[in-house]
């Protein structure tokens, strides 16, 4: 077989003979394409499907095991259920950002509306080179657009996320999209194609040549040469959208589905094979029944294409009618393209030509592999690494926290959620900017919380330490909202895993979130993996993001992180003195910004990680604190900082440091959380802390004078920090 055919579908010359041996015979042209799609990274996995098993995936609210349907599922009472999942458009939106981005909200929704939810909720997490380089702002602000543009035509709120700035992402953009759904548990539809006979139904926009090869050619290898593959992106209409949703609801509801899945990656291949392998069946596809955007387009065209706004459905003939009037009245195309037979087989013909004959079997079984990973040289030589001989900086405490404000990670990232609407369905109760956006779920007390998360520079440090955080991270935002973490969804984001500094990156952030998952009992129920993000051989930071969601019983009993009133006292959560060692100083922020070193290894105790959360969450359900802010990038100073600025207030502190003040202050070290409190109520949470074997520290009150002062080490006006914290991003 050519090699140049090969690698345009992503696959080696040892899975073609693998191919053949399976088949006992050549592939047709066709065939061999639908092989390259549902054997690509993008579709089966091979490198990480046996790294996955180790994420702890059962809950007593979990009512899918991850992988068997399109998203993660789970019980939040009153008979109803959340529906979420995270997934990459990183190449894509590094080709065509606008369209890459937009299509991949598209996707996302479609996989929550494939299982009969009504989505409701839309959350992103961006990285980006650094904007001074033309080529990164101009991925940066069509990325942005894209999505606010296609989440806002469909009516979907946007209500959280994160955008990350560091020189591994130039040129190579990650956009994870997240969406969460709601439904009726009872309601649940399977991405299935049922018993054999059932009808195959095709609605939505017509098919075009956009996308092909998107999961193998371009999702599934590094951009390591100058190719023109603008072809490979999809072009999104969120108008269509916006109908196609409101109509399969409405065939999801009238009792006449059997099965139902998108039409992502690979397109109808996918959506097609992988129903048929979870039913167990075989299938016929008549092609010269897809509507087709251009008349000359072939085969092979038709079953890779990636057009967006296209699902499969499938019914018994004896509800068909009932399901073409549905879509008939939503004025979108439905059309019959095919049937689930007992054959076992993939039969698609073409004008009556026969154009594949497979086996589904093998045709969704990719090959797995599990190659021997090895450390990074590189990660002992940054382990120890002297960070007690860094120099305390010439500038003061002040000068520092300004600057740490003004840089493009901690800064206000406002330019970019105000693009989104947020408050579209009336369901937002905490908006983007908090730790944690929280939703009311109508009809009940209760709410959602939800976040996404992850630090690619502390996974690059130490993988295991680094997955852990990730996950620790992601919980503690919800817990700063007083909700209980209930599930998490994952994007694992790594350069090529053929590589085996790279494989071992993957393996142990995998290892180390769940360590972090199993000591927070909190399961992980659906994900997506993005490997072979490298341009020109240099890969990214190995970026493991965590979606995370969480459970209000009472949705009025939630925090936020400003500071409310002057004269509340300020607590921190995790410690029990503001003590500066050298070693805060792996990874943070402050390290790279002010010495340009990023060196270190990053440590968590996730002993004291639950306790801390537990805590949070139980001052929170009892009214016993009135903001609380994780302690993140920046460390304590500026998440102080934060809370003042939430609110317009000041902060008055009299806590001692000791040690180094710039890592007391700036250091990120683990598991603390800033708290504010009624003055009627300090004693209560000490007695609380007390009981929960919880460090805390009384660092201040909350002032109304518009200073933010630390005892001879700070003393600048909030305003001040605002301005710097606000012109982050400035002029967009």
């Amino acid at each position: 077989m050519d090699k140049k055919v090969l690698d345009e579908i992503a696959l080696s010359e040892d899975e073609y003979r693998l191919i053949v041996d399976r088949l006992d015979r050549e592939p047709r042209p066709v065939e061999l394409g639908m092989f390259g799609a549902l054997w690509s990274e993008h579709c089966g996995y091979k490198h990480s499907r046996p790294l996955l098993g180790l994420l702890p995936s059962e809950g007593r609210r979990v009512l899918l095991p991850p992988g068997r349907e399109n998203a993660g599922v789970v019980d939040i009472g009153d008979g109803l259920a959340v529906v979420f999942k995270i997934e990459s458009h990183n190449h894509p939106s590094a080709v065509e950002p606008f369209q890459g981005a937009a299509t991949g909200v598209g996707g996302i929704v479609r996989d929550i509306l494939a299982m009969g939810a009504r989505p409701i909720a839309l959350l992103n997490s961006l990285r980006f080179g650094p904007l001074d380089d033309p080529a990164n702002r101009h991925l940066f602000e069509g990325v942005v657009a894209g999505i606010s543009w296609y989440g806002n035509c469909i009516g979907v709120p946007d209500v959280g996320g994160e955008v990350v700035f560091a020189d591994c992402y130039s040129r190579n953009p990650l956009v994870n999209a997240m969406c969460v759904g709601l439904m009726r548990k009872d309601q649940l539809i399977s991405a299935s194609l049922g018993a054999p006979g059932n009808v195959l139904l095709l609605v939505g926009a017509e098919t075009g040549r956009d996308g092909i090869h998107g999961a193998s050619g371009l999702a599934s290898r590094t951009f390591e040469e100058d190719r023109e593959l603008r072809s490979t992106v999809q072009v999104g209409n969120p108008f269509l959208e916006k109908v196609l949703i409101e109509a399969c609801l409405e065939a999801g509801h009238s009792g006449c589905l059997e099965g139902m899945q998108d039409l992502g990656a690979a397109g109808l291949t996918s959506a097609a094979m992988e129903s048929a392998a979870r039913a167990g069946t075989g299938l016929r596809l008549d092609l010269s029944r897809v509507p087709r955007r251009e008349s000359d387009m072939d085969a092979y065209e038709v079953m890779l294409s990636e057009s967006q706004e296209r699902m499969l459905l499938v019914t018994t003939p004896g509800n068909k009618a009932a399901l073409e009037e549905v879509f008939r009245r939503w004025e979108v195309p439905c059309v019959e393209i095919g049937s689930a037979d007992a054959t076992g087989y993939a039969t698609v013909e073409d004008r009556s030509v026969a154009v594949a004959h497979l086996p589904v079997e093998v045709l969704t079984d990719a090959p797995a592999y599990r190659p021997t990973g090895t450390r990074p040289r590189e990660q002992d030589r940054l382990a120890a690494y002297p960070l007690s001989e860094v120099p305390l900086p010439q500038a003061g405490p002040g000068q520092v926290l300004s600057k740490l404000l003004g840089t493009a990670n901690i800064g206000s990232k406002e330019a970019v959620y105000r693009q989104y609407d947020h408050q579209v369905q009336t369901n937002t109760v905490a908006a983007p900017g908090s730790d944690a956006a929280v939703l009311r779920i109508k009809g009940t007390r209760r709410g959602i919380a939800l976040c996404t998360d992850g630090n690619g520079r502390y996974c690059y440090l130490d993988p295991y330490a680094g997955g852990a955080i990730a996950v620790a991270e992601a919980c503690r935002n919800l817990s700063c909202s007083g909700a209980v973490p209930i599930a998490l969804t994952d994007c694992l984001n790594f350069g090529s895993p053929e590589v085996p500094e790279n494989y071992y990156q993957l393996e142990w952030c995998i290892r180390g979130m769940a360590a972090a998952c199993k000591a927070l009992d909190v399961p992980v129920v659906s994900g997506n993996v993005s490997l072979y993000n490298e341009t020109q051989g240099r890969p990214i930071y190995p970026t493991p993001i965590v979606g995370a969601l969480g459970l209000l019983e009472d949705v009025t009993r939630h925090a936020t992180s400003g500071f409310r009133t002057p004269g509340e006292t300020v607590f921190l959560l995790g410690r029990g003195e503001v003590r500066g060692s050298a070693a805060d100083l792996a990874g943070s922020e402050y390290l790279e910004t002010v010495h340009g070193i990023v060196a270190g290894k990053p440590e968590i105790s996730l002993a004291v990680e639950r306790r801390v959360q537990e805590l949070c969450r139980r001052a929170v359900a009892e009214r016993v604190v009135t903001s609380a802010h994780d302690c993140s990038d920046g460390g304590l100073a500026v998440a102080l900082a934060e809370s003042c600025m939430a609110s317009g207030v000041g902060f008055d502190g009299v806590f001692p440091v000791f040690g180094r003040w710039d890592a007391a202050l700036f250091g990120e070290s683990q598991s603390r959380i800033v708290v504010s409190t009624p003055p009627d109520r300090g004693d209560l949470l000490v007695r609380m802390a007390e009981e929960a074997k919880v460090p805390l520290t009384e660092l201040g009150r909350v002032s109304s004078g518009g200073r933010f002062s630390i005892d001879g080490l700070v003393d600048v006006g909030v305003h001040d920090l605002s301005r710097a914290w606000r012109g982050a991003l400035g002029g967009l």
